[in-house]
């Protein structure tokens, strides 16, 4: 996510067993996105970044998903997954909230390929949660991260909440890194999430 974080390599985890925890944020990279922090700086196409609001079952945002998954699992597990546990982890950890009323779906877009993701669904009425927030390692170091974040608040804003909210993994220091960046303290922990080892705040003006 941030250029002057140190990417870490996860703990050893268990490669078998239940999904983990697609609901926990993976935001790390540069200060441009998420996933690893790998692939190259800089990323593809050219322009601006443009994030709208689009239903999670579109062919773009089906696809940012699986990636997403792939990369949060694969990084947990420390190896690769299989399209059989991505569609798993896809139904263990469904979308349905992040569509109106309860919340909204954003794909960004580089270079008018849609190389990013992320979504917000309320958790009470004052009180909005990130998740699926992703951008493709080819685009990392482009601003898609930042983009993504001015977007999903502004949706939080739009669907009344006060403030936002995130949990993370302990082995995505980039992530945490971001967060703070943006405006986002630490807080004690809000939810009870068996991947969630952080949890981030931040209110909306």
């Amino acid at each position: 996510m941030n250029s002057d974080e140190t990417n870490t390599t996860a703990t050893t985890r268990t490669t078998t067993g239940t999904s983990p925890g697609t609901d926990t944020d993976t935001t790390t990279g540069t200060e441009a996105g998420t996933g690893t922090g790998t692939g190259t700086e800089g990323g593809t196409g050219t322009g601006a970044w443009e994030v709208v609001t689009e239903a999670f079952t579109t062919a773009d945002a089906t696809r940012l998903r699986r990636a997403y998954y792939a990369e949060v699992a694969g990084r947990y597990w420390e190896r690769s997954v299989t399209e059989a546990e991505i569609d798993q982890g896809l139904l263990d950890f469904p979308d349905d909230e992040l569509a109106a009323p309860t919340g909204r779906f954003v794909v960004g877009r580089l270079g008018r390929e849609a190389l990013a993701c992320g979504g917000i669904r309320l958790l009470d009425p004052a009180t909005a949660e990130l998740t699926r927030v992703y951008v493709d390692g080819r685009a990392r170091g482009t601003g898609g991260g930042a983009a993504l974040l001015r977007a999903l608040e502004e949706a939080g804003r739009e669907l009344g909440a006060e403030r936002v909210r995130l949990d993370t993994r302990s082995d995505l220091v980039e992530a945490r890194a971001l967060y703070a960046r943006h405006g986002y303290s630490e807080i004690p922990a809000y939810n009870a999430g068996q991947y969630a080892e952080h949890w981030f705040e931040k209110r909306l003006a």
